[in-house]
């Protein structure tokens, strides 16, 4: 078993994580385990990670009953992490929005900090290609909206490619998190923040998806505006 541990939660994609695997496996393959986390997607996902499998002891796979969200499947993959005493955990997207070969970046930082967050807005730049301009709006002005009403310090709360290590997920009381999609991001850049750690931002370059769906949905949007709130409420009554 490697140190750090790869978390990649997947719905119909298929077309997407045999390639992701392969690249995982040519750019780091003694230094990284993966874990798919698949919710029952019906285009044949996790036949696809069992194939990868056959000969490769470095990927596992939990296949879950449907779909029951991003925030579930992340906290189901830090338990798995955390019973198999990983160092490092890194979640990343299946559809190559998220470069791997910017992990061994990730892992650099995260010698010296406890919560590495991959920006697509660091430095007061915009690293995004080939979303549609209302999408990146709504995503910049979700991370204004979450500095201003949480006092977060990270220019990108909602990116979803980051690397905690071991400490920082024991740290949170992870059975207190109960946010899905991308609030999920925010909840745990949050938590880590009033912890009192570390976090770091490094740029990253973000490239939209060119093969499958994306699966934000409005009430990943709703539950965006008002976690913010949620939080820092929690936070002011100390029950977080």
């Amino acid at each position: 078993m490697n140190q750090s541990l790869v978390i990649i939660p997947t719905y119909c994609e298929a077309r997407n994580i045999g390639r992701m695997l392969d690249a995982l496996a040519a750019l780091y393959p003694d230094e990284l385990d993966v874990l798919v986390i698949d919710d029952s997607s019906p285009d044949g996902t996790a036949d696809v990670v069992r194939q990868r499998q056959q000969g490769n002891a470095s990927i596992a796979l939990i296949e879950r009953s449907g779909k029951m969200g991003l925030g579930t499947a992340y906290l189901a993959g830090f338990r798995y992490a955390l019973e198999r005493d990983y160092r490092f955990i890194l979640e990343m997207d299946a559809d190559f929005s998220h470069d791997p070969a910017m992990i061994s970046a990730l892992l650099q930082e995260a010698e010296s900090a406890d919560l590495v967050i991959g920006s697509r807005y660091v430095n007061n730049t915009v690293n995004v290609v080939n979303w549609p301009l209302g999408r990146l709006v709504l995503s910049r002005m979700a991370s204004i909206y979450t500095q201003l009403v949480t006092g977060l310090p990270v220019a990108d709360p909602t990116g979803g490619f980051k690397c905690f290590r071991r400490e920082t997920l024991e740290a949170i009381d992870l059975r207190r998190v109960s946010s899905q999609g991308y609030s999920f991001q925010i909840e745990m850049n949050f938590r880590a923040w009033k912890q009192g750690l570390i976090l770091r931002e490094i740029p990253i370059v973000f490239v939209d998806r060119t093969v499958g769906e994306s699966k934000m949905t409005r009430q990943n949007i709703r539950e965006a505006v008002w976690i913010v709130w949620w939080l820092k409420l929690r936070s002011l009554l100390g029950a977080l």
